[in-house]
């Protein structure tokens, strides 16, 4: 055995330990355990959100004068020496984080799926408390930015890796709630943060920063600790031929008996989805399209987590307090309460988001959260128009628009929270097939995290150079993003991820859109999914994988789930179409 095939090995061989009653997790605690640890593994919205109320504290401004662009207005420029930044420079401080999430998502594209779900989000934890310790210990500019893209790169590991265990383990009417789990637990990170800044900007020394970055690595070791109570995923275990493994992972899931019928009929469907794509993988399909339409399916987690960015989230995460204190004219301890309080009405808004995603279904929710941040960044950029600069170089709003446009901060969040906060981690790790998951999730994750850094380079020159005007164009992003879901992102409430290997066949093979086919067709389980499974991606497949099983297709049961004029189409159709390449 070669050094990186041993090396491999070593990574992705991580224990399970007993811990319920003398046993492994099974049934809903086991399910819930999952959801927990993968929402707890996703609590970067606490480095988000802990930057931004460091970013104006004196004491920190202090210690990393370069981060620290000059203000007429601020006392700490007055000292000799202080102040010698630039925006640049700050949002440079704050955006490189984003530069090692990128590159921890391109290790997980090529990687991930041979180190496994629980490996890569062990390892890549691991180094988000290293980076964590180096950014809290940190003296000078440059070793807080090497801490900060040390630990991206953790979590650009953990955020690519997480969503597609969570899909892969969770039931279908379970996954969307699951998952919106871990979007709330975003909120719940950026809440903390928030409060915890608040209650130590009242302290002395540089206790003030270094204990609220250091906190965070409160949740990477819960992340560890559990890790090692949890199984990975039956799809991954059976996708390296560890068949008894996936086996009792289903059963443990379903808590159900491992010669069970329902553990037999998953294992049947994981294994034929399995049989009918093959064993070489090849990086070039994700530019096909073909039947299972691997281009496009990756495109729209790509789109979805660009939108979730561009929509202009991260301009109130990182610059909350710096926006309520240089965009609309709080003081120092007024702009941290506020923002403190902005993120607890956000993260009750995720919590909101996670009942009504399985009743309301992905598109609904996204379309209201479009209009609502449009609505609140028009209205926003209207009130903050209407100010001008005093003596010092402070904004000043009047009294109305003021009050507003505070509130539109908070609407804002609210709408964000409903519709884009969980749903674009969730829709790229449902849309996929598992062919593609790992290596699709991962751009989905390099196109978030590309995204994120550019905003976030930009707002505080823009901010600086523009004005209100940041908010319009964030106004006519969100606007433009409202026809894109309509027409391109179907409705994925409440259907098995191989359900959704059918839906985007049978729309190819119709030459329908999936957004339609989405409305037309019927809910397939069981055997009826397994019949459809076989007809478009191979039945020989099915047959050498359970040949005790003769899969007979009736008539009316190759255009089982067509609408009438459906059928018609369906009976000119061959059931194949050869690949196009993008």
């Amino acid at each position: 055995m070669g050094f990186w095939p041993w090396l491999t090995h070593i990574l992705s061989d991580i224990p399970e330990f007993n811990i319920h009653g003398g046993k492994k997790l099974h049934g809903r605690l086991l399910n819930l355990g999952i959801g927990f640890i993968a929402g707890t593994g996703l609590m970067f919205g606490y480095d988000q959100g802990v930057m931004s109320a460091l970013l104006t504290l004196d004491d920190f401004q202090r210690q990393f004068p370069e981060a620290t662009p000059y203000s007429q207005a601020n006392p700490v420029c007055q000292e000799e020496g202080q102040c010698t930044g630039t925006p640049e420079l700050q949002s440079n401080m704050v955006s490189i984080y984003q530069i090692g999430c990128l590159l921890g998502a391109i290790v997980i594209l090529f990687w991930g799926d041979a180190w496994g779900r629980r490996s890569s989000t062990l390892w890549g934890t691991v180094l988000v408390i290293l980076g964590t310790i180096v950014q809290a210990a940190a003296f000078d500019y440059g070793t807080i930015c090497f801490g900060r893209i040390f630990g991206g790169i953790g979590n650009g590991m953990v955020t690519s890796t997480i969503p597609t265990w969570q899909s892969e383990c969770a039931k279908p009417e379970d996954r969307g709630f699951l998952i919106m789990n871990e979007g709330m637990l975003i909120g719940f990170g950026i809440m903390v943060s928030y409060w915890i800044d608040y209650g130590f900007f009242f302290l002395e020394g540089s206790v003030r920063w270094r204990f609220p970055i250091a906190f965070q690595s409160a949740f990477s070791l819960v992340v560890i600790a559990g890790l090692f109570i949890l199984p990975d995923s039956p799809r991954w275990l059976l996708k390296k031929n560890r068949v008894n493994e996936a086996r009792e992972v289903i059963a443990r899931l379903n808590d159900a008996d491992p010669e069970s019928d329902v553990v037999a009929e998953e294992m049947a469907i994981l294994e034929h989805t399995l049989a009918a794509e093959g064993e070489t993988f090849s990086y070039k399909e994700l530019m096909k399209n073909g039947s299972v339409q691997h281009f496009r399916r990756c495109l729209l987690g790509v789109i979805a987590q660009a939108m979730q960015q561009y929509c202009g989230i991260n301009l109130i995460t990182y610059y909350a307090t710096m926006l309520f204190e240089e965009s609309l004219g709080f003081d120092a301890t007024m702009s941290r309460l506020l923002a403190a309080v902005n993120g607890t009405e956000y993260w009750l808004s995720a919590v909101v988001a996670m009942f009504m995603v399985e009743r309301f279904g992905r598109r609904k929710l996204m379309f209201t959260g479009l209009v609502g941040m449009v609505c609140s960044m028009a209205v926003l950029a209207g009130c903050v128009a209407q100010g001008w600069r005093g003596e010092e170089g402070e904004i000043i709003l009047p009294e109305a628009e003021g009050y507003v446009a505070t509130l539109t901060l908070f609407t804002f969040n609210t709408f964000f929270a409903i519709g884009f906060l969980g749903m674009t981690w969730l829709y790229p790790a449902e849309i996929n097939p598992l062919r593609t998951r790992v290596q699709a999730n991962a751009l989905s994750t390099c196109s978030n995290w590309l995204s994120n850094y550019v905003i976030v380079m930009i707002t505080p020159p823009a901010i600086a150079n523009i004005g209100y005007g940041i908010y319009v164009i964030f106004a006519i992003f969100n606007a433009l993003f409202i026809p894109l879901v309509y027409f391109f992102y179907p409705e994925t409430q409440g259907r098995s991820l191989e359900e959704l290997d059918v839906l985007f066949a049978k729309a190819n093979e119709l030459n329908v859109s999936p957004v339609k086919m989405a409305k037309t067709m019927e809910k397939l389980e069981g055997p009826a999914l397994e019949r459809e499974l076989a007809r478009y991606f191979g039945e020989e497949a099915l047959q050498t994988l359970h040949p005790e099983k003769k899969i007979q297709q009736k008539p009316e049961e190759t255009t089982k789930g067509y609408s009438e004029s459906e059928k018609k189409l369906h009976s000119g159709s061959s059931h194949s179409k050869d690949e196009d390449t993008v």
